[in-house]
């Protein structure tokens, strides 16, 4: 199974989004926003979506962007002195990560392919989170079904 993650913020708001793709069988991706946020807390609350329906057994392979690669880091080899922040959405990613093997990979958001895909959701919902408050919607399958690389 394979994952790509992303999260905007927009700073001047504080509103933020994520996004992600997810394959191995059927393609699916959700996407969804917050008001008064950071980007850190976008990765992580993306990674938990995307998690949250999958059956343990399942190896995940994870792309992210650079700046959300070392957030989710931090959850592959946690760090000597625990993050402060986010304590809530990183219980919630212990339980849901517990007894799964993943991977981490950086990945490259310019060009088609499924990582830009999730950039430019995420940078929508964050649009959305700004007007609209905290969501979280499917990606619709026929915007699924034109994603170059999947």
């Amino acid at each position: 199974m394979k994952l790509w993650i992303a999260a905007s913020h927009d700073a001047t708001y504080r509103n933020g989004g994520w996004a992600f793709v997810r394959t191995g069988g059927e393609v699916t991706g959700w996407a969804g926003g917050e008001r008064r946020t950071r980007r850190a807390r976008m990765a992580l609350a993306g990674f938990a979506a995307a998690l949250k329906d999958l059956p343990v057994g399942d190896t995940l392979a994870v792309v992210a962007a650079r700046p959300d690669a070392l957030v989710l880091h931090t959850l592959l080899k946690p760090p000597a002195e625990p993050p402060a922040e986010d304590v809530d959405i990183r219980a919630t990613l212990a339980k849901l990560l517990a007894g799964r093997a993943w991977t981490l990979a950086v990945g490259d958001a310019k060009g088609a392919n499924p990582l830009a895909f999730a950039t430019a959701w995420s940078d929508l919902a964050s649009e959305k989170a700004k007007m609209t408050g905290p969501f979280a919607n499917a990606i619709p399958r026929t915007n699924l079904a034109k994603v170059a690389g999947l």
